[in-house]
């Protein structure tokens, strides 16, 4: 911006004085990051208007005005050496520097922050910028295993702390030592420990420290008050792992392994909840050295009363023990008993088609299967207070393969008493009951039945009840994904939108917050109806329409029998038509005028204010002919 303008705007409002330098700095080709609409440039001033000119990245619009006094505390002008300006102007660069050499990207990133300093959420915020969301997260999570051995930067021990570069290069496990012996706390000793461990690629380095390391080690998890037993355990084997190198035989040092889980044996399934998940393995390896006799009952009564990732572990360590007979006997035991829990069923229908678990869970994934999955969600409904979703409940209904295996297994009795136990179950929201059901009308036409209320759904296709829409499966489908975009991107987007304009100032005469509500009733208005659509929808696969009359799913041949022209209709569902093939809804003034007319019936239909007389001349059923 030019002197001429800001001193207009100084003398308007005094106040701005203190802000000169930063309205001095919104000239054109500026790049900037601003709060709501993310990273532009800077391109121009609109004079008459009094107004900067921001072309946004994320806005196919380009020279959007901005109030520059509004835009004070709102937009992040970057100085020509930031990393993203010189990315955007040097992109094939600084992109190649991320794929050579990441430690030295976050360095120049490093640079930009106060006194080399900066926070893990800012470092993220600058790579989405430069890689995009996707790739910034994959790139990010791999670096940082890079920076934890680069002698140039400090990585954080949590994660309120920032990065730092160093102003002296520093050997990581140096550092880490000095703040182990530091550290007072006997829980981050430990992980401090862990880390020292994982960074010692050679224990040499060590050498003269780590007798003393392993000291500490053990008065902290002998001594500590706070520490849980499983806090204990992961101290033990940490300590282990650093112990190797200098003791004979690290499983006899006290406290001992085998010594914490005696302690807890009376709980074993709590301690194991509580063991990070890299050490689930070597849990189950001391389990069973600690009880040789009876480790497979113990292993079992972990499969059962642990979390699904100890459970798949557990299973896993008995298969490669050879015991895929008793696992699967087990299961097969609690299935009888209906006693399968959550947790192993979670597993179960996750992991059936992994190879390692196909043949030996194959045949248990059946209708005696889905019961004790009912049960368990109706049982876990009656526990879960809040609104948020059962697991086995999300697997039942993403998993667009699973409900049908399960029938292929079963007789129309059991999926009309699945079905009748799915439609009474509390745990489903109504439109995840309505797409469950529909898979078992796909398979079982006769359940349709059980939603019409009638004695079977071959009337239901003739004589539809009022205020029921009888659907095909895919218009049920596209219907269900029309709202899930609707509710999980285009109304969010909307609310995002609103909340940007309110930012621009006066709302009486602010044209884009007055568009984004507009936008927003409508975008509301048409959930609203999908909803009541979707809840008042039934749908099909026209296996059940009749063969002697016209139904929904019928296709017919009909006369005039004025001029001897005949036309041939396909009768579907409500959301099925398509003129220019000559499909037809069952809804239309046609189709329900021909509805359970018989062949050589006639029909009179009114063709724009005349009379027509049609006579059917064929009828049969669109599955045959598909």
């Amino acid at each position: 911006m030019n002197t001429e303008v800001i001193d207009r705007l100084v003398d308007k409002d005094p106040s701005l004085e203190s802000s000169r330098p930063v309205l001095e700095s919104m000239i054109p080709g500026t790049y900037c990051i601003h709060r709501s609409w993310g990273f532009g440039l800077i391109s121009g001033f609109d004079d008459d208007r009094g107004m900067i000119l921001i072309d946004f990245e994320d806005d196919e619009r380009s020279s959007h005005a901005m109030d520059p006094v509004f835009c004070l505390d709102k937009l992040e002008l970057l100085p020509e050496t930031h990393i993203l300006a010189q990315h955007r102007k040097n992109t094939e660069e600084i992109e190649k520097l991320a794929k050579k050499d990441s430690a030295e990207l976050i360095i120049k990133i490093l640079e930009q922050g106060n006194d080399g300093c900066m926070n893990a959420r800012d470092i993220e915020r600058i790579l989405v910028y430069m890689l995009g969301a996707a790739k910034a997260k994959r790139w990010w999570t791999a670096t940082k295993k890079v920076l934890v051995k680069d002698p140039r930067i400090a990585v954080p021990n949590k994660k309120s702390e920032p990065y730092v570069l160093r102003d002296d290069p520093v050997k990581p496990e140096q550092e880490i030592l000095q703040d182990f012996f530091e550290e007072k706390r006997s829980y981050y000793k430990i992980v401090l420990a862990e880390k020292l461990y994982d960074l010692a690629s050679e224990k040499e380095d060590l050498q003269a420290d780590l007798p003393q390391v392993l000291s500490d080690l053990t008065v902290a998890i002998l001594e500590a008050k706070n520490l849980s037993q499983a806090d204990r355990l992961y101290g033990i084997w940490v300590r282990n792992n650093l112990a190797r190198d200098v003791e004979e035989d690290v499983e006899k040092i006290e406290p001992t392994s085998a010594s914490i889980l005696k302690e807890c044996e009376d709980d074993l399934p709590a301690l194991a909840d509580l063991m990070p998940a890299k050490f689930h393995g070597r849990f189950l390896d001391l389990v069973a050295r600690t009880y040789p006799d009876n480790w497979k009952k113990i292993v079992l009564n972990l499969l059962q009363n642990t979390t699904v990732k100890f459970s798949g572990e557990c299973a896993h360590f008995l298969i490669d023990r050879e015991e895929s007979k008793l696992l699967v006997s087990t299961l097969n035991k609690w299935l009888d008993e209906q006693s399968l829990k959550a947790p192993v069923l979670l597993w179960m229908l996750k992991f059936r088609n992994l190879s390692k678990f196909q043949d030996l869970l194959g045949e248990m994934i059946n209708p005696r299967l889905l019961t004790a999955v009912f049960s368990a969600i109706d049982y876990e409904s009656l526990k879960n207070a809040t609104s948020r979703r059962i697991p086995l409940g999300e697997v039942l209904s993403d998993d667009r393969q699973l409900l049908s295996d399960i029938l292929d297994k079963g007789t129309e009795e059991n999926a009309k008493d699945l079905a009748q136990a799915l439609m009474l179950n509390p745990g489903f929201e109504d439109l995840t009951k309505r797409s469950l059901l529909a898979r078992f009308i796909k398979k079982f036409s006769s359940i349709q039945s059980l939603l019409d209320g009638e004695s079977s759904s071959s009337s239901s296709a003739s004589s539809p009840v009022e205020d029921t829409l009888i659907v095909s499966k895919e218009s049920y489908d596209r219907k269900l994904a029309d709202l899930d975009v609707l509710t999980k991107e285009k109304i969010p987007e909307n609310s995002l939108a609103i909340e940007t304009a309110r930012e621009h100032g006066d709302l009486k005469e602010n044209a884009e917050y007055h568009m984004a509500k507009d936008d927003q009733k409508v975008l509301l208005a048409r959930q609203a109806e999908l909803q009541g659509d979707l809840m008042r929808a039934k749908s099909t696969d026209f296996e059940d329409a009749p063969i002697d009359s016209i139904g929904i799913g019928s296709v017919v041949e009909l006369k005039d029998l004025g001029s001897g022209e005949k036309i041939k209709y396909t009768i579907l569902g409500a959301w099925d038509s398509d003129p220019e093939n000559n499909i037809l809804s069952y809804l239309t003034p046609l189709g329900q005028s021909i509805l359970g007319k018989k062949v050589a019936d006639e029909v009179q239909i009114d063709v724009e204010g005349n009379d027509q007389s049609l006579v059917v001349e064929s009828v049969s059923r669109w599955v045959d002919l598909k």
